[in-house]
């Protein structure tokens, strides 16, 4: 039986083996190599440090080579590097890459598996990834035969060249660089991009292992900073952590540890009037601040693929999400990669750019972490439907709202800050965060908000 939660909203996600296995991996493959054959043919295939990915590839690689595809084998690296393909021709291949597949967990645990897919250098995501998981469903019993058929190309040294020559002023730039790993795959090209810089920098965790051995890969999540902030106050200037499959960053100094929405700050001090999106979780001071300066900045739907959609539309030059994907379309090509926003942020030091001054002359606002509410897949989405009936006509005691912006989720807008409720399209969850410049107020308008929700559960049931 294959399950339809697999087929997610940003990708396809599920557990090997029991969700992600021979028969409906290869089903995957030939049903998405069905759509790429009607654009070209050729696919690029990646995958990450997880034990089983390479199993995955090779019923990936039967179920595209059975649709007509042909098929390129990139082997380990990371997201970015997977990405780069749509846009810089192979160097063993004549044929026009068409779409690419990653093969990654991503910051899940170490069970975990699925597929990052683009299409015409566009996300496949969404109704398309739903309507997808409805024909493959509807096949679960059609056969596949093995036909691990590949070419083997050599992403990872057109990534590192290319990195290398687009960042050659940073060559020899002496400040101390702590970077952690966290045993995925940042490994498999940062260090060579560093040393070809003559960067001064030490390292952890570089080492790829799919069990992640050292500590969860995902550097969102302050206990997983530990050990790098350990070597960033023994022997370093700055400090950069990275997810399992090197598409999110966290940047670290001595006293700040510094989110998406602050890195889109400090990134577009040396951009002229740029575009910048952010997603809903930002805070209300990234999108005041870049106002102030003349940019135009734009609030959307929280998720890397509806970013990349919007950064496309809007032609953008900056987007961020607060957990650390950043998206350059500024001098690069409009998707998440850790690795050049390292080089970026580099680049900013060298310019000149004190990041903690920066960051200290912003306005001081109070906020939380993002708090999870439980609940199921099927009452999610009818819990903020709920929540926005009852802002209708809001309680006498409620905050005053100023504005209610519904373009993910509920984000209400008070005289002091911001509460948001949104369903997560990965998990059972309603995600909530709120912010404010008084710190009490943090705390009503979390109560306010979550007594909402309350009200919202008793109107489902």
């Amino acid at each position: 039986m294959i399950k339809k939660t697999i087929f997610r909203e940003y990708d396809i996600r599920g557990i090997f083996e029991k969700e992600l296995n021979e028969q409906s991996v290869k089903l995957i493959g030939y049903f998405l190599g069905r759509k790429i054959k009607a654009l070209g043919a050729v696919v690029a295939i990646g995958y990450d440090a997880r034990t089983h990915s390479p199993i995955l590839r090779d019923y990936l690689a039967s179920g595209l080579n059975h649709a007509g595809c042909k098929v390129l084998d990139m082997g380990m690296l990371a997201t970015p590097v997977n990405y780069f393909s749509n846009y810089v021709q192979p160097l063993n291949v004549k044929e026009q890459v068409v779409a690419s597949i990653m093969i990654t967990g991503s910051h899940n645990p170490s069970e975990y598996n699925g597929f990052k897919i683009t299409l015409d250098k566009a996300p496949f995501f969404g109704e398309d990834i739903y309507a997808l998981g409805n024909e493959i469903i509807a096949n679960a019993e059609m056969e596949i035969p093995d036909n691990i058929e590949r070419i083997e190309i050599e992403s990872k040294k057109q990534y590192i060249d290319y990195m290398v020559e687009k960042f050659s002023h940073l060559k020899g730039f002496d400040k101390k660089i702590a970077i952690d790993g966290g045993n995925g795959v940042v490994g498999t090209v940062i260090t060579d991009i560093f040393d070809a810089l003559e960067l001064n920098y030490k390292g952890i965790y570089l080492e790829p292992d799919g069990e992640f051995p050292n500590h969860h890969p995902d550097p969102s999540v302050e206990s997983n900073l530990v050990d790098i902030k350990a070597l960033l106050e023994k022997d370093g200037d700055i400090a950069f952590a990275y997810d399992g499959d090197a598409d999110r960053i966290a940047v670290l100094t001595h006293k700040y540890n510094i989110k998406g929405d602050q890195m889109a700050l400090l990134y577009s001090i040396k951009m002229e009037n740029p575009t910048v999106i952010g997603e809903v979780k930002c805070s209300q001071v990234m999108y005041d601040e870049l106002e102030r300066r003349g940019a135009t900045a734009i609030m959307y739907k929280t998720g890397h693929s509806n970013l990349k959609v919007k950064m496309k539309e809007t032609n953008a030059d900056l987007a961020c999400e607060v957990s650390g994907h950043i998206f350059f379309k500024h001098r690069y090509f409009g998707y998440d990669d850790a690795i050049y926003a390292t080089l970026r942020m580099l680049e900013l030091l060298q310019d000149g750019i004190e990041l903690d001054k920066e960051l200290d002359a912003l306005p001081k606002v109070y906020s939380t972490e993002e708090i999870k509410v439980e609940t199921t897949d099927e009452e999610k989405f009818t819990l903020i439907d709920g929540v926005k009936k009852l802002l209708e006509n809001p309680p006498s005691n409620f905050p005053k709202i100023i504005d209610i912006i519904d373009v993910d989720g509920v984000r209400i807008d008070f005289e002091k800050g911001w509460g948001l409720v949104r369903a997560s399209n990965t998990t059972p969850v309603l995600v909530t965060r709120f912010e404010s410049t008084d710190k009490f107020l943090v705390k009503v308008y979390e109560d306010e908000v979550n007594s909402l929700i309350l009200e919202a559960k008793k109107l489902v049931g």
